[in-house]
């Protein structure tokens, strides 16, 4: 559980009360846990809130699709209308697929549970790498294209795009530590509006041109395109088709968000998820298709080096043109530029960017929390915070992106290349997994209606995983020299990461395990008392009640805190069945708070007995790696601290020596620097040579 440094503790306590009023004024007061069921989202929020990806990237993949067709020039703006159909294709199966998904696995889990429970636990960790790192990216990418919309309007935020999108992930950031509910609530009506708007243009758009007849012209029509290359044809033309489609693929960021989220929804959950899937998917194609329509129509010209392949009347624009996202550009054709519905599509446009980093918001966290859970990521991710949401993977999120942002200087164009690629592994192997489940249902089920159901899913999961396998060969292949490459090496890091910290929770686990037999750790005369601390019943535990008993107490009794129904009721069975005879104290803690509880029971015995001394056994981990005091101890020190300045409390550290630390001192004996305890209180002292023959030393 960490350090014995009072100046340590009592910086921490300080800290804590210094941060306590600003952090209640930022993101609100604490919600008990019972209180959980009023965050849960009705469709009508749950929409915005985890469909947002999908519904903004209409306003950066049909762009993307035009960025990549024009190396060929304008001439190869016809399959644009092609590549939709076949991005349409794919939005409905995955999203069918996926309606299976939150059916049969409604807890949560999403892809990593479908890939965990039925290709086993290495496809569910690369499936849960992928994720980690699309998410990652999909609040990189969001922000750097809404600053981007937004800069076309406001020069400063050009100028300064990349501390403009820090601070917007920061403020993101803030909202979402808020809650998930209350986040959502601010987050519908700008998605609403954008949705609302973009259907408003399209069907003014197709008045215009079929009723009206009028010919509408973007800003760039009167542009001409350089073709990086000039007449593709045969393998050349279909890879630049391949990779164009692969880019048009972005707009299916985000769809597996809803099925990670069904824990959210109002009940009937499931059913409230496949509702919100179906009708993500049908206004996300509509808006993707009417765009890409539209760009057609109105002339849209667009290039990946604007600077040099962009040509006005024959010349170059230069470096000081700044080339308008498709969204804009087609406004500007249908509505006109700078009148009322332009302005409030292009803020729409920019607001909604900005919010669909919120998916991301929602499934990091609680993906994270699963992950935790399962001990592949530290605990702490697993707890949720002060307003009911997972806190701790909401900061560890913003953290990656700001880094990422600042690393490509909020750039869209560049990081959209690393975009897709883990999202399309994780549709993938989710699906191939889906097909399992079904093959074993089918192996018991007799009944021919459910059987008939589940053969049509199976059929909907194995054309799913078929057609987004393709796509993942496509994407790798067209944009691994691009910058996929990176998003692989991320999904190695998390991976590698995760597999090492689940190795050693389970080597901890297994060491602290306790014995079904009397062992060392359990078995001493018992006349003594005070307050164990207890989590779990294993060998610190039981170490730290024998050490107890030792200590000739007037009194001695266990206390634990419960903030999980499940683990204290599993707590309970086990100490019953051990037979211990330490009477267990269980304090509820709504908050799910630990010191508090804890400290608030001990000044309560005070009140009662100001005269009695009060000692507090805190069983205690020896770790011998600087990275294993992230993994441990925390609680423990937090309340240490505490208790250090809680009158008449006297409190004992009772360590238990993880093999890791014997290492640790091993190497250090073998170094000859190991000092004994204390000596860092003794001061350096020379080493003692051995006597010579004569005596002398």
């Amino acid at each position: 559980m960490g350090g014995r440094c009072p100046f340590r503790t009592l910086t921490i306590l300080c800290v804590s009360k210094l941060t306590d009023v600003p952090k209640r004024i930022l993101i609100g007061r604490a919600l008990r846990s019972d209180r959980l069921g009023e965050t849960l989202l009705p469709k009508r929020i749950a929409l915005p809130v985890f469909a947002s990806d999908p519904l903004s990237s209409v306003a950066y993949a049909p762009g993307e699709v035009l960025l990549v067709l024009s190396i060929a020039g304008v001439s190869a703006y016809h399959f644009s209308p092609w590549i939709a159909v076949a991005v349409v294709v794919l939005m409905f199966t995955v999203v069918a697929s996926y309606r299976q998904n939150v059916h049969a696995y409604p807890s949560g889990g999403g892809d990593y549970e479908v890939a965990n429970t039925n290709l086993g636990p290495k496809a569910g960790l690369t499936v849960a790498s992928a994720l980690l790192v699309d998410y990652v990216l999909t609040v990189a990418v969001s922000i750097s294209s809404g600053v981007e919309n937004l800069g076309s309007a406001i020069h400063f935020v050009v100028e300064n795009k990349v501390m403009c999108a820090i601070g917007i992930i920061v403020l993101l950031t803030l909202m979402n530590l808020r809650g998930v509910r209350e986040s959502g609530k601010l987050f519908a009506i700008p998605t609403y509006v954008f949705v609302a708007g973009v259907f408003i243009m399209i069907a003014w758009g197709a008045y215009r041109g079929i009723v009206m007849g009028d010919t509408m012209h973007a800003p760039t029509s009167d542009f001409e395109i350089k073709p990086e290359h000039q007449g593709l044809a045969g393998f050349a033309l279909v890879f630049l088709l391949l990779r164009a489609f692969s880019s048009g693929c972005a707009a299916l960021t985000g769809v597996e968000a809803i099925s990670n989220g069904v824990p959210a929804f109002r009940k009937p959950k499931s059913k409230n998820a496949a509702t919100t899937l179906a009708l993500m998917g049908g206004l996300a194609v509509t808006m993707f298709c009417g765009i890409i329509g539209l760009a057609m129509a109105t002339d849209v010209k667009m290039a990946e080096n604007p600077a040099k392949d962009l040509l006005h009347n024959g010349v170059a624009v230069g470096s000081e043109y700044v080339q308008d996202p498709v969204i804009s550009q087609v406004a500007a054709a249908v509505f006109g530029d700078g009148t009322f519905f332009f302005v409030l599509l292009a803020a729409a446009t920019a607001l909604v960017l900005f919010l669909a980093a919120n998916t991301a918001y929602n499934g990091f966290p609680l993906l994270g929390s699963i992950l935790a859970q399962d001990r592949y990521l530290p605990r702490q991710l697993h707890t949720r915070g002060d307003r009911l949401a997972f806190s701790n993977g909401i900061v560890l999120l913003a953290g990656a992106a700001i880094l990422l942002v600042w690393i490509y200087d909020a750039d869209s164009t560049r990081l959209i290349q690393l975009y897709i690629v883990g999202v399309f592994v994780s549709f993938t192997l989710s699906q191939i997994g889906m097909v399992r489940h079904w093959n074993r249902h089918l192996r018991t089920e007799r009944d021919p209606a459910a059987r008939r159901r589940m053969i049509r899913s199976r059929a909907i999961n194995t054309f799913g995983a078929f057609f987004t396998g393709l796509v993942l060969v496509v994407v790798l292949a067209t944009k691994f020299t691009h910058g996929a490459w990176v998003a692989l090496l991320g999904m190695v890091i998390f991976y590698g990461t995760m597999s090492a910290i689940r190795k050693h929770y389970d080597r901890v686990s297994e060491e602290i395990a306790a014995d079904e037999g009397p062992s060392d750790d359990s078995v001493r005369p018992s006349r003594v008392h005070s307050i164990v601390l207890v989590s779990k019943v294993h060998k610190p535990t039981l170490r730290a009640l024998a050490f107890a008993k030792l200590t000739r107490s007037d009194r001695l009794e266990a206390l634990s805190v419960s903030v999980d129904p499940a683990e204290t009721k599993a707590l309970k069975d086990e100490w019953e069945r051990r037979g211990i005879n330490v009477p267990l104290k269980i304090i509820d803690s709504p908050y799910r708070e630990i010191t508090r509880p804890i400290i608030d029971y001990v000044k309560g015995l005070r009140r009662e007995s100001p005269r009695d001394a009060i000692s507090i056994y805190i069983p205690e981990y020896v770790v011998g790696h600087w990275y294993e005091h992230f993994l441990h101890n925390q609680s423990a020190l937090r309340l240490k601290g505490r208790l250090l300045f809680t009158p008449g409390v006297m409190v004992t550290s009772v360590p238990y020596q993880l093999q890791s630390s014997e290492l640790a001192k091993e190497r250090a004996k073998k170094r000859q620097e190991w000092n004994a305890p204390g000596a860092v209180r003794r001061g350096p002292v020379d080493r003692v040579r051995p006597k010579e023959p004569n005596g002398k030393r």
